[in-house]
């Protein structure tokens, strides 16, 4: 298995991230390598390799938990900057084999 950034460093504390929301099967957090002005990453709390992946832990049940958080998020950061955009990755354009969403809005930093 490769190096999963989510679990291995974030997850399991090594890589300390400034929490938006935590729920009991999911954690929001700013980007600690942001590439939006603002930027928030969505992840669940287990190791779950994509939105279309067939693991039991990918169900309805969890994924709700994930929208919900991602809604919230997004309109709290809608509400602040005037807009936001909603963004997963899937196959080869997915860096982290894990599960996750991003929240921006504003201008690309890098």
């Amino acid at each position: 298995m490769t190096h999963d950034f989510y679990c291995d460093e974030v997850l399991n504390g090594k890589t300390q991230v400034n929490k938006v929301i935590e729920t009991d099967h999911v954690l929001a957090y700013h980007h600690t390598r942001p590439f939006y002005e603002h930027h928030i990453v969505v992840i669940p709390k287990i190791h779950v390799q994509s939105f279309i992946s067939e693991e039991e832990e990918n169900n309805d049940s969890l994924l709700l938990e994930l929208m919900k958080v991602v809604k919230r998020v997004a309109a709290e950061m809608t509400m602040k900057t005037g807009s936001s955009k909603i963004i997963t990755n899937l196959g080869t354009y997915q860096d982290s084999k894990h599960f996750h969403w991003h929240v921006v809005s504003g201008e690309k930093v890098r």
